[in-house]
């Protein structure tokens, strides 16, 4: 089946940092460098490589061109990906020795898109299946012009704001989420708790909370599966969540058992977290090998 993905471009730029900086203090980086990025395009990659049919709609600014070239040479379908005025998305992203980041995010043309713009882009598209984030402008109304039309929808609820809990997320067939999010959405902070509860508020969409070293869970109708994760060397995190997201939803759309799903999914953010950068980190179906 085909997935249409509607969602951000931006242009990470990455600092290594002895740590994450503290309110008030001023902090040397180690490095910089900048990355293509962005939630919708990673999520885009990851499904290329992972071997889905998958076309990427959304805006970009011209400083954004090479995102595009990006996304065409992984095999992603952008007729639907548009140049508007203004700049593209941006993401500020600290990274320390361990792994761990905070990042600040600039939506740019990720937030000039329209309803009148989803119309159009979901009559022009044939995909079975709609992909969010939570990156992208008119995202209440492009839940329910899909959800009318009776597009399969998967929403990743980051990053969280408030807004979130707003969205007429009982229309959904898959939502996914960490435990920040899910948390967010439920006021519950344990992963049993988080599944209990958003099972309660939307019976009828199913739930992938991924839970970082932990593994992941998948929720549906009363019915849980769990993966855990492959223990290896983290050298950055950023990226790893687009990258599980992207490997299941490719078994997900190809109708693999859960089971499959989870396990591709848990290999290749495991690969990913070993490599620093984001979208320049998503590994290839074939390097799935490398972990048993």
């Amino acid at each position: 089946m085909k997935l249409l993905n509607l969602g951000s471009c931006a242009i990470d730029h990455v600092y290594q940092v002895p740590w994450l900086v503290r309110p008030g203090e001023s902090l040397p980086s180690l490095e910089y460098q900048v990355h293509p990025g962005g939630k919708g395009l990673n999520q885009s990659l990851a499904l290329a490589y992972a071997g889905a049919e998958v076309s990427h709609a959304g805006k970009l600014g011209e400083d954004g061109s090479f995102l595009k070239t990006l996304l065409d040479d992984a095999g992603v379908n952008t007729s639907l990906l548009e140049v508007a005025a203004g700049p593209s998305g941006h993401a500020f992203i600290q990274v320390t020795p361990d792994g761990e980041n905070a990042i600040v995010l600039f939506g740019g043309t990720n937030k000039q898109i329209t309803e009148a713009d989803v119309q159009r882009l979901l009559a022009a598209s044939q995909a079975d299946f709609l992909l969010l984030q939570n990156e992208t402008s008119a995202l209440e109304a492009t839940i329910n012009l899909a959800a009318d039309q009776g597009k399969r929808i998967v929403f990743n609820a980051a990053p969280m704001t408030a807004e979130v809990a707003s969205l007429p997320l009982a229309r959904l067939e898959l939502l996914i989420v960490n435990e920040i999010e899910g948390e967010a959405i439920t006021g519950k902070a344990k992963p049993d708790g988080i599944i209990k509860a958003l099972g309660k508020l939307y019976p009828n969409t199913s739930v992938l909370l991924t839970l970082g070293a932990e593994g992941a869970r998948f929720a549906s109708q009363g019915q849980t599966h769990q993966c855990p994760a492959h223990q290896v060397k983290a050298v950055d995190t950023t990226g790893a969540g687009d990258t599980f997201t992207g490997y299941f939803l490719a078994g997900y759309v190809a109708g693999l058992p859960i089971e499959d799903c989870l396990a591709q999914a848990t290999k290749a953010a495991a690969l990913c977290v070993t490599r620093p950068g984001a979208a320049t980190s998503i590994p290839r179906l074939s390097e799935l090998a490398q972990l048993n």
